[in-house]
């Protein structure tokens, strides 16, 4: 009889040892990757901030969601932010991601996509002391949910006022990758600075419906080329390298989009528009570590440091001071709010 209670009770034992480990299992679930660092900044009540991310995709793709994760090291050290991240979160998982954040006490949750939006309105809620960001959407809701977007028609209004500065034939060209308002705006911003720069100018544009086929791009860019267009903008992540080689190829001009594109063409791109997304994330999530936030969609471009131009390398010297002159005025004019150019 005593033995038979015995075993009962290291059954029972046993079973509470197992409940502990899944329950440590379905924790690290939850919080699928950490990062921490707690170098002197603090969020309310003098604590450190913690941030949380959540990628649709894996940080070291060197490209949407890297920028996601280079952003989130950004905060770390800029603003000593306590982090920790979720890479390849699906919808289906999302809110299983955000809550368990959101239960570990983490001052501001960001979902690196306009995907998480819905999602996140559904959960914003329940936790009103968490901030919920959602990057790549114009999404809000009181008191604690906003996003980020960045401002590409301004983005592609400097691209066309430098390609109309820099043309001598009279005509430049815009071709865009995927049809979506990121890329469609910046093509847009792009013929309006353009055409407000260099009343007289030509603009020819297209998208090409997606951004991966450089050789479809590369074809695009010479059938402009071939129309007359002497500086040409590509922008279509990997497939803009098709825009460049066409430039190349043809001797004339490229202006780069989102990274500095000249070393994929040294003597053919002579400066590139730089969207800075770790620098837009790190600069709400100060907003609402210094208690400045609202539950209103953030829209961020030259003023804030989130687009700017990239060096002109060995362009410096070719390029003519009364062109720089312009160039310079354009960016200060955008920089200082008095051209206010806003996404369509």
């Amino acid at each position: 009889m005593r033995m038979g209670k015995w075993a009962k009770s290291m059954a029972v034992l046993g079973m509470c040892v197992m409940m502990v480990v899944l329950a440590a299992c379905g924790s690290n679930k939850a919080v699928n990757s950490g990062e921490s660092g707690t170098a002197g900044a603090s969020g309310s009540g003098g604590k450190s901030l913690k941030v949380a991310l959540l990628t649709p995709g894996p940080v070291n793709d060197n490209g949407w969601n890297a920028t996601a994760y280079a952003g989130l090291m950004k905060i770390k050290e800029e603003l000593g932010a306590e982090t920790a991240y979720s890479e390849k979160v699906s919808n289906s998982d999302a809110a299983e991601f955000i809550r368990g954040y959101a239960d570990d006490g983490y001052d501001v949750i960001i979902g690196h996509g306009f995907e998480y939006g819905d999602i996140m309105k559904d959960i914003a809620p329940d936790y009103k002391d968490t901030w919920f960001l959602v990057n790549s959407s114009t999404v809000s809701q009181e008191p604690n949910l906003t996003s980020l977007s960045l401002n590409n028609s301004e983005q592609g209004y400097l691209m066309g006022s430098i390609a109309a500065l820099m043309s001598k034939s009279g005509t430049v060209a815009a071709i865009g990758g995927s049809d979506i308002p990121p890329i469609t705006n910046s093509v847009k911003g792009f013929e309006l600075g353009a055409k407000e720069t260099v009343p007289s100018i030509k603009v020819l544009s297209t998208m090409m419906g997606g951004d991966s086929d450089v050789a479809k791009a590369k074809e695009t860019a010479i059938s402009f080329i071939e129309k007359g267009a002497d500086v040409v903008m590509t922008n279509a992540n990997q497939a803009g390298l098709g825009g460049i080689e066409a430039a190349q190829q043809k001797g004339v001009l490229a202006i780069g989009s989102n990274q500095d594109q000249n070393p994929n063409g040294p003597d053919t791109v002579v400066t590139s528009v730089i969207q800075d997304y770790p620098e837009a994330m790190k600069v709400v999530v100060e907003r609402i570590q210094k208690g400045e936030m609202k539950a209103e969609s953030q829209l961020l471009g030259v003023k804030d440091g989130a687009i700017y131009l990239a060096p002109f390398h060995s362009f410096e010297d070719k390029i003519s001071k009364d062109i720089m002159d312009k160039i310079n005025a354009i960016v200060e004019s955008l920089k200082s709010g008095e051209k206010v150019i806003g996404n369509q």
